[in-house]
């Protein structure tokens, strides 16, 4: 059965990436993106561009299985609350045809919510992950793509981006500030010590560290400052089904098989009631030194 037309990444992509290796600006040639010294990078059939060099899934990387179960737990809408929250905050913080990056993109399931509140955005995903990328890329029809490691220098224009979205992702501070416009916004969203509390030792699930909150403002605050943080706490049922997606798609994922997840939610009591616990934080770029 015939898989259709590829999907090509859109011209106002082209004024957000750069070269990862010049850098130098890039433009389309022959179903990939090019810069003036000739290095090229595919376009993936699905739309997104990879912009890693090699073909190697990163260790750390979401496995298909953890995407896929994430997008099946997001889509059943356990986590529409936290999702509304970031679009009313984006709404507040960024113009209507903002540029908002994604650090950390997943499924691309609160890019779209923030793309629908802002609507003449450019959102832009960064994973490392080829199913998170295609994800994405179909998560909004203004949602790009593009395969890179956040922790290394992005490959992105300098000052370009209004809003940057970090949720549940690795924090690289001196690039969410070298990519944002002076009066642009980074969006963080990450666990409490509260957050799954009911399935942490039934399920053996990893602690969320009670100083996280305080770890990331230091590792923030040389770029950034504090505007404010604003709790976030609901209870959504879950079944076993749901239960077992939701570890899937954790860092847990990575310390617990599959076979024994299973089997630990079986012994448990299910439909449960468990707490979803976030704080979501503002961040505004601090002024360069002089």
């Amino acid at each position: 059965m015939p898989s259709g037309p590829a999907r090509m990444p859109s011209d106002r992509l082209l004024t957000v990436l750069t070269c990862p290796l010049c850098p130098s600006a890039l433009t389309r040639a022959d179903g990939a993106l090019r810069c003036a010294a000739r290095h090229t990078f595919d376009i993936a059939r699905h739309g997104y561009v990879s912009l890693l060099t090699g073909h190697r899934r990163a260790p750390s990387a979401d496995s298909a299985e953890m995407v896929r179960s994430r997008a099946a737990f997001l889509r059943a809408g356990h986590y529409d609350p936290l999702a509304r929250a970031l679009a009313d905050l984006a709404a507040g913080l960024a113009p209507a045809d903002a540029t908002v990056l994604d650090a950390g993109a997943g499924t691309g399931h609160h890019l779209s919510a923030v793309l629908d509140a802002l609507p003449g955005a450019l959102g832009v995903g960064l994973d490392t992950s080829p199913a998170a990328l295609r994800a994405t890329v179909r998560a909004h029809p203004r949602a790009e793509a593009a395969g890179w490691d956040v922790w290394r220098p992005w490959p992105v224009r300098t000052g370009c981006a209004h809003l940057v979205l970090n949720v549940f992702a690795p924090r690289n501070g001196p690039e969410f500030r070298r990519v944002l416009r002076p009066d642009g916004a980074l969006l963080v969203v990450t666990p409490t010590a509260r957050h799954l509390r009911e399935l942490r030792e039934p399920l053996g699930l990893l602690a969320v560290d009670s100083r996280k909150e305080e770890r990331l403002r230091r590792t923030l605050s040389a770029a950034f400052r504090l505007a404010r943080t604003e709790p976030l706490e609901f209870a959504p049922v879950l079944t076993a089904e749901d239960v077992v997606g939701l570890v899937a798609m954790s860092p847990s994922a990575h310390h617990l098989d599959a076979a024994r997840l299973r089997e630990r939610v079986a012994r448990a009591v299910t439909p449960v009631r468990v707490t979803a616990s976030f704080a979501v934080s503002v961040y505004r770029p601090r002024a360069a030194a002089q």
